[in-house]
């Protein structure tokens, strides 16, 4: 092949890229899946999660783990996850449902953006994957813009240091039924410190999978799963999702800085996995954009 004819073969596979990204839903769909997967154990170990909620949307979470303290114990294949979103808890009434795809590139985990909602009101949500069921979670939209909002009953969290107590805190947020809750960060500890309540498993994390089963280990507590099911999260992060007082590329033992972001890049997609966060989160080049800002009614605007 002359270098001319390699040119026009690669301007030609560019261009057809370009336009099925005109038609492709986005990173998170589409493409081909596996057969009709069977499980070791549970694969909604983990429990569901919605996020982000807007007068018209809301996002929808879960990640597949029937081993979650084993990197997940998926195979490494796509795979095809079912929808329901209701206006009620009995699921009488359908409002959206469709498929997604749960991908090994992001440990399984789904975000499904939900639209054409109506503002204000509760929906209750699962996924289905094969012939399993996951737990049933509750959410709510945020009031219409500009709508007059007399209150909100929403909880502020964070700093869920595992080994320091139990999740008590959150076993009571989830009775509450809240409109929202906002998080604040630090929803892991990365550090492994016996401090004598509880510990967790292994050592200080570093490594992608470490971070994927540190969080597993958390979710699996099931005041914090009851939390996540009963109200939207809003979520941000502290310093422990990567390392203890870490600035931008420095941390604090002095790593280089061309190490220390390579644990940086996988402490951000670890905690995009299990967020549930809109697509604009997604990392990119090592990054991840965070700042976004909601609206509540002529009430709050929180940045």
């Amino acid at each position: 092949m002359s270098r001319r004819e390699l040119i026009r073969a690669a301007w030609s596979l560019g261009a057809a890229a370009a336009a099925r990204a005109v038609v492709d839903p986005g990173p998170l769909h589409a493409q081909a899946v596996a057969a009709k997967p069977s499980f070791v154990a549970n694969p909604f170990s983990l429990g569901v999660a919605s996020g982000d909620p807007l007068p018209d949307s809301v996002v929808l979470w879960t990640r597949l783990a029937p081993r979650p303290l084993e990197g997940g114990g998926m195979p490494m294949s796509n795979v095809d996850v079912r929808w329901e979103l209701a206006r009620d808890e009995g699921f009488k009434t359908v409002a959206s449902s469709g498929t997604t795809i749960a991908r090994p590139e992001l440990g399984h985990s789904v975000h499904v953006e939900v639209g054409g909602l109506e503002p204000a009101r509760e929906y209750w949500y699962r996924f289905v994957v094969g012939d399993v069921d996951s737990p049933v979670g509750r959410t709510r939209t945020a009031p219409a813009a500009g709508a007059t909002v007399d209150q909100l009953r929403f909880a502020v969290c964070g700093c869920n240091d595992f080994e320091s107590g139990y999740f008590t805190a959150f076993r009571h947020i989830a009775a509450q039924r809240f409109d929202f809750v906002f998080h604040t960060g630090d929803y892991i500890y990365e550090s492994r410190a016996y401090k004598g309540v509880r510990e967790h498993a292994g050592d200080e994390i570093y490594t992608f999978v470490d971070y994927r089963n540190r969080y597993a280990q958390y979710k699996l507590d099931p005041d914090l799963a009851a939390a996540h099911a009963s109200a939207p999260f809003i979520v941000t992060w502290d310093d422990h999702e990567v390392d203890n007082d870490y600035a931008g590329s420095v941390d604090e033992t002095g790593t280089p800085p061309e190490v220390f972001l390579l644990r940086r890049a996988a402490a951000y997609q670890a905690y995009f996995e299990h967020m549930p966060l809109r697509r604009t989160a997604l990392p990119s080049a090592g990054g991840m954009r965070l700042y976004r800002r909601l609206h509540f009614g002529n009430l709050i605007d929180l940045n």
